[in-house]
């Protein structure tokens, strides 16, 4: 039976480039999008910018821009990430535009006419140096819960308690570090307490879907029994929500309260419904009917882990008392790491999406890798790059190109691209039917990495058949071998590409692109796969042509890589733009001791030196200087370090740091690497001023 999906992923925030993380998230729903599609469901999947809150606001007067140009330019980046990785969403847009200011104000005022606002006079934090009230991300100090120090003034990263910022311990304004102080305002809330909504939350986070399968995970089910609590605990437990905040402040207007504004996690959902609006309006569909709450068409949200409390309580909340249709299912998913370290930009161990695809690597290794990491549990996934090698070449190229490579060159020397089965084919059916239905059936409960392993297994299955069978012995002598020999060959080498099609068939909403090459160029379709091709064995193919290429290690490690040692040459390069001293002081230049160096195994130009800076530990540190210097003849020497450099996660490990070295600025000149030597004397750990 035909179903309609109205599918979105988190908006990611307007203030800065897609990370790893999004890419994650994005890969994950848009498989699970094209596999619905293929089974013949309409699925409308749309996704928005995050464009307002107290962040783009700051950002934007750092740089001396309005709030709007900063998301219109953030906006303009996506194109690239989206279809570099293949992502195909129906639509794209932000949260500032005409249909969520319309829909925001329409929802709030819904929620005030049925008695779930009210507003209060509150004490809030206020920075009397920026002159502002701060917005809980602006605010840190100590957890009140587990005691965890640095916590944001909403929740906890480590034991993610949710309190008021007032409830912290030693606050301070991360704007600039003041401690704030208590202010009167008059603010609105969502009376997330109220009885009905308790007894709705209660039921709704427990209840199932139209498809008869829970609408949360077990590990999100759990999270909500604490925050809602049981029986007669459960209204004490929930607290209210501040949906406002005050100006300065950029978002969408309180319709009845000049200078109050909505708090950006209100209007940020709502945002899914003014993105599919817009998008009803560009395809003609009517909005309103799609969205009926007494309708069919299923609501389904992929999210992080940590925006959890947002969608399982205020979200599906605001809609029901609003007169709205509820999600059907909240699909969450963990963060993502790199070989084993929590992804980080400052400590220097996230990926770059953007570079990954500038270097020319595949996206679909990206979406293979993913795909193959992933399950329906909120469990976080790790991006080990012998790892990810591993799993592309042996995978992608070892067992499932191989199989078309190997049997295509047979049926189109010998037998001009007709394929023909020349004994029984009802197993050879029935197990790519059994084989494809399993899954198909996990890649719509999101157990991605249980499908690749049937896949893979499959893959192992047709080969071992191949290998059994020795094509290449029954094509010996082919043109005076017996028609019995001929059929023989002809046979075993058109089951092996009807599994390969069954193959290709099972891993198209992985690998769209790759699935769309083998269709149309290797077995002659007009279309893409869907999942009823696997019922249809092919007849003839087209000659081979290459598939996939194999990940070069030495991609990975431009990935990874570290910062190339600074290069100074006076005359030779021209000097870069004034600074004030204020900009130099930025820097942190220690002197180091190279404690140890030693080549390491799998790079034409790193070492890895272990230097003391007087931590009274070592720190690792990769250089690019092995063109110019013995490891041996550094140790014992005293050198310069960025030791406030954010670390970086190579394939080799981590580099805390950044040796100082000079060369000339153009490679065509062989002028050597210098790294510089402080005078005798100077100690490890004495700061360059």
């Amino acid at each position: 039976m035909s179903r309609t999906i109205f599918v979105t992923t988190a908006l990611p925030y307007a203030n800065g480039s897609f990370h790893i993380g999004h890419i994650m998230e994005y890969i994950q729903a848009d498989i699970w999008v094209r596999s619905m599609r293929m089974s013949g469901h309409t699925v409308h999947f749309v996704g928005a910018d995050d464009a307002h809150g107290a962040p783009i606001m700051l950002k934007a007067e750092s740089e001396k821009i309005s709030p709007s140009e900063l998301v219109a330019r953030i906006a303009a980046e996506r194109p690239k990430y989206l279809q570099g990785f293949h992502i195909k969403f129906d639509h794209w847009h932000r949260t500032n535009s005409p249909e969520n200011i319309a829909l925001a104000q329409e929802i709030y005022l819904q929620l005030k006419d049925a008695g779930f606002i009210e507003s209060r006079t509150i004490e809030q934090f206020y920075d009397p140096v920026k002159k502002m009230f701060l917005p809980d991300r602006y605010i840190k100090g100590e957890c009140p819960k587990c005691h965890a120090i640095d916590q944001y003034g909403d929740s906890c990263e480590v034991c993610s308690a949710v309190y008021a910022p007032t409830e912290l311990i030693a606050p301070y304004s991360t704007l600039t570090k003041a401690t704030p102080v208590l202010k009167s305002s008059e603010h609105f809330f969502f009376r997330l307490s109220d009885p009905r909504c308790v007894a709705f939350l209660q039921e709704w986070t427990n209840g199932k879907n139209a498809q008869g399968k829970p609408r949360l995970q077990s590990e999100v089910l759990s999270k909500t029994r604490e925050w809602l609590g049981t029986g007669q605990d459960a209204e004490a437990s929930l607290n209210d929500w501040d949906i406002s905040r005050d100006e300065p402040y950029f978002g969408i207007p309180i319709p009845d309260a000049p200078g109050k504004y909505f708090y950006v996690w209100l209007d940020a959902p709502v945002g899914y419904l003014a993105s599919l609006k817009s998008y009803c309006a560009l395809q003609g569909i009517d909005f309103d009917a799609l969205l009926d709450p007494a309708g069919d068409t299923e609501q389904v949200h992929f999210i992080g882990k940590d925006i959890v409390y947002f969608h399982a309580l205020f979200w599906p909340a605001m809609l029901k008392f609003s007169g709205r249709k509820t999600p059907d299912a909240l699909n969450v998913h963990g963060f993502i790491t790199v070989s084993g370290e929590k992804m980080s930009k400052s400590r220097g161990t996230g990926i770059s999406p953007l570079k990954y695809l500038e270097l020319g690597m595949d996206a679909e290794w990206m979406r293979y890798y993913i795909a193959a990491k992933l399950n329906s549990h909120v469990e976080d996934m790790d991006f080990n790059p012998d790892d990810f090698i591993a799993r592309v070449n042996s995978d992608l190229i070892g067992k499932y190109v191989n199989i078309a490579s190997r049997a295509a060159n047979f049926i189109s020397r010998y037998f001009d691209g007709a394929l023909a089965y020349h004994s029984d084919t009802n197993e050879l059916l029935s197990l790519a039917t059994t084989t494809a239905a399993k899954v198909r059936q996990d890649l719509e409960d999101r157990e991605y990495s249980r499908a690749v392993r049937t896949i893979m297994a499959h893959a192992d299955h047709i080969n071992q058949a191949f290998d059994s069978a020795q094509p290449w012995v029954m094509a010996k002598g082919f043109s005076t071998a017996s028609p019995e020999q001929q059929a023989a060959l002809q046979d075993i080498c058109s089951r092996t590409l009807a599994g390969f099609k069954a193959l290709s068939v099972m891993l198209n909403p992985i690998l769209p692109v790759l699935g769309n090459k083998v269709a149309r160029e290797l077995f002659g379709m007009e279309r893409d796969f869907i999942w009823s091709d696997i019922h249809e064995l092919p007849t003839h193919i087209a000659p081979f042509k290459h598939l996939l290429q194999r990940v070069d290690p030495k991609l990975m490690d431009s990935l990874l890589e570290a910062p190339a040692a600074p290069v100074v040459q006076p005359g030779g390069e021209a000097i870069a733009e004034t600074i004030d001293i204020k900009d130099f002081a930025k820097v942190d230049l220690r002197i180091a001791k190279i404690v140890a160096c030693e080549a390491v195994d799998g790079s034409d130009k790193l070492l890895r030196l272990s230097l003391d800076v007087g931590e009274g530990r070592l720190r690792q540190v990769f250089s690019g200087i092995k063109s110019a210097y013995q490891a041996d003849e550094l140790v014992g020497k005293l050198t310069v370090l960025v030791a406030n450099l954010a670390p970086r996660k190579m394939r080799f490990g981590v580099s805390e740091g950044m040796v100082l070295a000079a060369s000339h600025a153009d490679d065509k000149v062989d002028s050597g690497i210098y790294i510089l030597e402080p005078w005798p004397g100077a100690q490890p750990g004495m700061r360059i001023n």
